[in-house]
């Protein structure tokens, strides 16, 4: 049976990189009939940001990305906290203890820090707690029984720390880089349990992901890392290791360096998938459903930074048509470069799926509202059918389309400015006064009408065309001219037409 989880730490948002990962495994659970589960790892209580699981709550209702499993916590599951779970943790590492797999270690600040000093004046780029400075440090090696159980029951602060032995080769295999192999010689003696009695992530992590009967860990490369410690645990619990794989990098666009909170800063991308307010740079990060995405558009955006199905699809409307395709044989190595602008393509195509009644009944009606203009329902439905294919955002409806509810106040005169002359006024009025006479104000009518009428003036359509689209519009571009005007009716088009050349007299 196929269970996964998602095990965020709560120390800030959620980074867009996180939900891939989130979505990752959901994804895989679903095609497999499996069980996803989210857990906060919140064992680091220094870095605890008090809104970060409501943040991540909220994230995962919008997307739909819902736990199938966990504590029932008012009706609806989850999460697993694994400061809920103490007692468990502490249970667990005085079994390694018991089994000669970790130590008690008594070492201050201080003399950690004198550790790592001698070290690196030794030419030690990383200093290590290991086999050779452990027999210099206060601990069960270099302390009697006597004198570690005495200082234990005195109440004098203590750390567990992993047995790591120097001559081992720990080797492993991760779905996406296959075989891993890491001598013994390069890593630490890893504290498992600290002095406040928490676990560390290294500990906490192997036994929820053991006691959950976790069947594969699907996490960010940035964990890669910790696999060996990891390996070494459940080699020493005498467990049989979940299934690994380790998603590559999110990139930058320009593929210098991995997507941050910095980069987002300076492109002014979002990263985040909804507001986020960073208590501690007070530095606000509009989120992608703020920004105007849809959350069928950016899972199905993300599901691709770094994942690739069998052939070329790109696009996955189809409900579960996603969980169907993925698999992990097809999750690249490599980093991957996170283009925003593929992500408005996304979101494009899945407005362009929408019906006209749904983007007017969801977006339009409310935005119109907010401004305070009320149209019908047909009007509305009559806009979003005509500008549905040139919009990358529901609010594109309202702020590219204006002067669909407002006659303009001004006009955008800069490239035609210089264009003007007595005869584009001449041609303007003739078209005033047919348009006025029109009978069937209809896009396929008045549009041959007016093109005849402007050739038969014998100038062209590209000199005049343009201005009335200026007096209809108050711009240059837009949906079909023809069709806008009908859409607005005569007395409007009218009106707007009038004004335009009343205010021809000042050029």
């Amino acid at each position: 049976m196929v269970r996964v989880r998602f095990a965020p730490s709560p120390t800030g948002g959620l980074h867009i990189g996180g939900v891939r990962t989130a979505y990752y495994n959901k994804l895989f659970a679903e095609k497999h009939g499996g069980t996803f589960i989210l857990r906060i790892e919140d064992t680091d209580q220094k870095r605890f940001v008090a809104e970060s699981e409501g943040y991540i709550k909220a994230t995962f209702a919008w997307l739909g990305i819902m736990p199938d499993e966990g504590p029932d916590h008012g009706g609806a599951y989850g999460p697993y906290r694994q400061s809920e779970r103490k007692a468990i943790y502490k249970q667990y590492v005085e079994e390694l203890v018991a089994k000669g797999k970790a130590y008690y270690a008594f070492d201050s600040v201080a003399s950690l820090e004198k550790m790592r000093t001698s070290q690196q004046a030794l030419g030690v780029k990383a200093p290590k707690y290991n086999a050779v400075t452990r027999m210099r440090m206060e601990n069960a090696f270099t302390l009697s029984k006597e004198e570690v159980a005495r200082r234990i029951g005195a109440g004098v602060p203590y750390v567990v720390r992993l047995l790591v032995d120097y001559q081992q080769t720990v080797r492993f295999k991760d779905e996406v880089r296959g075989w891993v192999q890491v001598s013994g010689a390069e890593l630490d003696d890893k504290v498992l349990l600290k002095e406040d009695g928490m676990p560390t992530y290294h500990l906490a992590n192997v036994v929820d992901d053991h006691l959950m009967e976790i069947s594969h860990v699907i996490r960010g490369e940035e964990w890669l890392p910790s696999m060996p410690i990891h390996s070494l645990l459940y080699d020493a619990f005498g467990w049989t290791s979940p299934v690994f794989a380790h998603l590559p990098l999110l990139l930058r666009a320009d593929g210098k360096g991995k997507l941050s909170k910095r980069a987002a800063v300076a492109t002014g991308i979002p990263i985040f998938p909804l507001n986020w307010d960073d208590p501690q740079t007070k530095t606000h990060f509009q989120g992608f459903r703020e920004a105007g995405y849809l959350p069928d558009a950016l899972l199905n955006f993300i599901a691709l930074l770094g994942w690739h199905p069998r052939g070329h699809q790109e696009l996955f409307y189809e409900k579960g048509s996603l969980a169907k395709a993925f698999s992990l044989d097809k999750i690249n190595k490599a980093g991957v470069q996170f283009d925003v602008g593929k992500a408005q393509w996304f979101n494009q195509q899945y407005l362009k799926k929408l019906s006209p009644a749904t983007l007017a009944k969801d977006y339009l009606v409310p935005r119109l509202a907010e401004e305070g203009i009320t149209v019908s329902n047909a009007f509305a439905m009559q806009v979003c059918a005509l500008v549905q294919e040139r919009i990358v955002f529901p609010q594109d409806l309202w702020v590219q389309h204006t002067y669909l509810f407002r006659a303009p106040a001004s006009y955008s005169m800069d490239k035609l400015a210089k264009k003007w002359s007595a005869l584009v006024a001449e041609v303007l009025r003739k078209v005033q006064v047919a348009l006025k006479e029109a009978d069937v104000f209809e896009a396929a009518l008045i549009g041959p009408m007016v093109k005849t009428l402007i050739r038969a003036q014998g100038a062209k359509l590209g000199a005049i065309i343009p201005f009335l689209r200026m007096a209809v519009t108050g711009t240059d571009r837009g949906p079909e001219l023809f069709a806008i005007m009908a859409l607005l009716g005569k007395k409007e088009v009218m009106n707007r037409l009038g004004k335009f050349l009343m205010a021809s007299h000042d050029r």
